[in-house]
């Protein structure tokens, strides 16, 4: 049994090829003729991907001044660490997007990526401070360890989850910008984590459906006696609307603080 009492069925892989369900909302079909592009643009998880890079601007532009090359710098690094990176390694640890990349493709996009995130983070120490390679450290450490569950799977939960995708990075996207951390950009932090958390609550049932489930039956009874008949499309709906509707409204949210306070 499963989340929600799902059954699981086969491994994803069989799962894929019975149902025709994709692994992931996202992995589009309209790339189909491109399937080494559509593998690449499914690994990069891009509502995810777009949803956790907001989480830097807000920190960023949480507060004015906010200096455009910082901002930027760190939009970048996060893209490479979480974008590129931390996702190749996902997918190189039990292949849960089920595409056909090479495993030597992915480790070089994950060293690449996350360590390419590095160098830009140490760079800025120049400008910023030393108080920033405490940031790269912890990130890299978070990248690597959360995607391939080091430490006996020990960073793998929910709670790192919402507190490396959630929290860190609206903390490292105040302190590249004021070289410090306030109250403010703590309790901007927690919504962060909390964000994060419903997220995860909401993707978890999502994947299970979507990559370990061969099917769902069932009904719901109605007081009045009438039934509604559950399959996993109605049961994989509202579940998927909410994360494309959260996405959208943490992308406005940093595009709102973005333009309050524009950086220079």
């Amino acid at each position: 049994m499963g989340p929600a009492g799902l059954v699981t069925g086969p491994e994803p892989d069989a799962v894929g090829a019975e149902t025709g369900l994709a692994p992931a909302f996202y992995a589009t079909e309209r790339l189909a003729r491109w399937p080494r592009l559509r593998d690449w643009w499914t690994v990069l998880h891009p509502p995810y991907t777009l949803w956790h890079l907001s989480y830097v601007v807000i920190g960023s532009c949480l507060v004015a001044p906010v200096d455009r090359t910082r901002l930027v710098a760190t939009v970048l690094a996060f893209f490479l660490a979480v974008g590129i990176g931390a996702h190749a390694l996902d997918e190189v640890h039990g292949r849960p997007l089920r595409t056909d990349i090479p495993v030597a493709a992915l480790v070089v996009a994950g060293a690449v990526g996350i360590g390419g995130a590095a160098v830009i983070g140490l760079l800025g120490v120049a400008r910023i401070g030393v108080g920033l390679v405490a940031f790269v450290v912890v990130g890299v450490v978070l990248a690597v360890g959360y995607n391939l569950e080091l430490v006996g799977g020990r960073l793998h939960t929910d709670g790192i989850f919402a507190l490396s995708w959630g929290a860190f990075p609206v903390l490292t996207g105040y302190y590249a910008q004021h070289e410090r951390l306030t109250p403010a950009a703590v309790v901007a932090a927690a919504f962060a984590f909390f964000l994060s958390r419903a997220q995860r609550q909401l993707s978890t049932p999502a994947r299970l459906l979507r990559r370990k489930t061969s099917g769902l039956d069932g009904r719901v009874v109605h007081r009045d006696g009438s039934t509604t008949l559950l399959d996993r499309a109605t049961v994989l709906a509202p579940l998927e609307h909410a994360l494309r509707a959260l996405t959208c409204a943490t992308v406005a949210l940093a595009g709102a603080l973005a333009i309050a306070h524009p950086p220079r």
